[in-house]
């Protein structure tokens, strides 16, 4: 048995902060190298750092749902390929039920394991977003396949590079079965690049510093965070909090909404998040696999700690926490369940679920839901090449929610991203995509008031230079339903899509299948975010200076947030506003 090392407190440091940089150098070198303009430019991508035993330990930026769950792919590959995992190694998998534990069939996963001196010590993952999985139409977000199959190739777990060498078989099978090969390929060799820069940086680091002082140093982070996040749990008063949240309806039966329910229960330095009693699995795409609802779920519990440790979150953190998600609910489905809308729908509900609880408990700590997702899928030909092409995108999206003390952050993309994906350019888009931006601005009051407002809401309009084609709305939501507001503050707005033709403004409901004509144009109202806390508590200046930014209008400033501002001189009227909140209060 080994002696553990005496190690400093310097030493720590610096071995858990050269994880969190490989992490981010990966995430750079795959956007420096991909094609994929979801991947490379908008980083629909996450990366991270697993022990040998699957245990998390670095995950310094992605998405919850792509790889907070990447515990359980880890341990099923471990199981799955005893005496079959060997040094040069990279493995690939899509597949939500069978030990790929994947949200959706789009994000590919390359998983390579490391080894120090013949000693397998830690594993890599790199998931990505790809323009295309095969399927009956690209991107994912598509409705009514009949069950999984229908939405693209399934790629359970398996080597497509063995001990160095790529298998070119199974590379060339794979790419035989995506409408764009070519671009997939050098995304393939992107996100595997990135893989083998880890491992040669993770060996770098145990040549520096040894084997046993970094394993140790490794022990020594998961001990720390676990202490820590305990500690915080502490500092909730026991109880049983609810929430719940619903997305329009699962593209199959429409105009029905599906919810996510949870009871969030505090004992001590332990959290339960319950999600029983949440919809039945449902016949269209927004069921989600347990590995992305724990991921959606720890991601939302991890908003109410303190902030300090944002950069130190690993497995430490997930021990005090239990999901519990019994099989044949929409937020633990079974095989063949579609789950393509998943990651956004039901993984949003999921997340604001757990927040809406969380707020009761942590008032201080409120966090008001996001702009619900506004996204879609548009594949057609771009005349000027004569290329068939996928448009899809972040760009369309509102923003956050108001956390207590502070309004919601303008332009960010939906929640399941928490701010780890990016809006594109539009000089970018333009190059890459036959539309032309015609307007892309904040407008003024579609967002959730509150003491602390949500950030705005905008409106984004596009036309349509190339063909004729098809657009799907699966990654889009919040036409019926709204996010929660918190502690008095008022829900995020619904939104609405249009299709502009010929004069002609037609409504586009989410999770929807629709034909495009050449000229349309494309219209989103998407919303802010929700508020948190009473909207006649809010800073009069504050009001004041929204309404010069136009972002409140003086109608919604009194009647909302009971402020008077004179419309010539934008000056806060004292004593009409001084017996607005009079009134107000009475």
């Amino acid at each position: 048995m080994k002696n553990t090392p005496n190690i400093d407190a310097t030493t720590v440091a610096t071995v858990w902060h050269s994880m969190q940089t490989i992490c981010k150098e990966m995430r750079h070198i795959v956007k420096r190298t991909a094609q994929n303009y979801l991947i490379g430019q908008l980083q629909d991508l996450s990366v991270g750092i697993w022990g040998a035993d699957g245990a998390t330990i670095a995950v310094p930026a992605g998405l919850p749902v792509q790889f907070l769950g990447t515990t359980f792919a880890v341990q099923d590959l471990v199981r799955d390929f005893a005496g079959n995992i060997n040094a040069g190694d990279v493995f690939l998998t899509n597949d939500p039920y069978h030990g790929g534990h994947n949200c959706h069939l789009p994000d590919w996963g390359y998983i390579r394991p490391i080894f120090y001196k013949g000693e397998l010590l830690f594993f890599t993952l790199c998931r990505g977003h790809q323009m295309d999985t095969g399927g009956s139409f690209p991107g994912g977000y598509f409705p009514n396949g009949y069950d999984i199959h229908a939405e693209g190739l399934i790629i359970p777990p398996i080597k497509v590079v063995d001990r160095g060498r790529e298998r070119k078989d199974v590379v060339n099978l794979i790419l035989n079965n995506v409408r764009f090969p070519d671009g997939v390929r050098i995304d393939l060799h992107a996100m595997i690049g990135s893989t083998t820069m880890c491992e040669k940086r993770i060996n770098a680091l145990l040549d520096t510093y040894g084997r046993d002082v970094v394993i140790a140093c490794v022990k020594e982070m998961l001990e720390r965070t676990e202490n820590a996040v305990r500690a915080e749990i502490e500092k909730i008063p026991d109880g049983v909090y609810t929430g719940a949240s619903a997305t329009d309806d699962d593209g199959t039966v429409l105009d029905e909404p599906v919810w996510a329910r949870a009871r969030v229960i505090v004992q001590g330095d332990e959290m339960t998040i319950d999600l029983s009693e949440s919809d039945k699995q449902r016949r269209g795409f927004v069921n989600s696999v347990y590995a992305a609802t724990y991921g959606n779920a720890i991601a939302a519990a991890i908003l109410y700690f303190d902030p300090a440790l944002a950069d130190y979150h690993n497995q430490g953190t997930m021990k005090p926490i239990k999901v519990i998600a019994p099989p044949g609910l929409v937020v633990n489905c079974e095989y063949p369940a579609t789950v393509g809308a998943s990651p956004v729908n039901i993984g949003t509900q999921v997340m604001e679920a757990v927040l809406e609880a969380l707020s009761k408990a942590v008032p201080h700590r409120s966090v008001a839901a996001w702009a619900k997702h506004r996204g879609d899928y548009v594949f057609a030909v771009d005349p000027r090449t004569g290329e068939r092409y996928v448009r899809t995108s972040f760009d369309y999206d509102g923003s956050g929610g108001a956390v207590w003390g502070f309004d919601g952050y303008q332009g960010l993309s939906s929640m399941t991203a928490l701010g780890a994906a990016n809006r594109g350019n539009v000089e970018e888009t333009e190059v890459r995509i036959p539309w032309r931006m015609l307007k892309y601005e904040f407008v003024p009051d579609l967002t959730g008031e509150g003491r602390w407002r949500g950030g705005p809401g905008l409106r984004w309009e596009a036309i349509n230079e190339g063909s004729a084609g098809q657009m799907a709305t699966g990654s889009s939501d919040g036409d019926v339903v709204e996010g929660f507001g918190a502690i008095g503050g008022r829900p995020s707005p619904n939104c609405r899509t249009w299709l502009r033709r010929n004069g002609e403004d037609i409504r586009v409901k989410p999770h929807r299948l629709v034909e495009l004509k050449e000229g349309d144009i494309l219209i989103k109202h998407s919303s802010g975010g929700g508020g948190v806390g009473d909207p006649a508590e809010r800073d009069p200046e504050m009001v004041r200076r929204d309404v010069h930014n136009g972002l409140v209008s003086f109608e919604a400033a009194r009647n909302i947030y009971k402020v008077v501002v004179d419309p010539i001189t934008y000056k806060i009227d004292e004593v009409a506003t001084k017996k607005l909140r009079e009134r107000s209060s009475a």
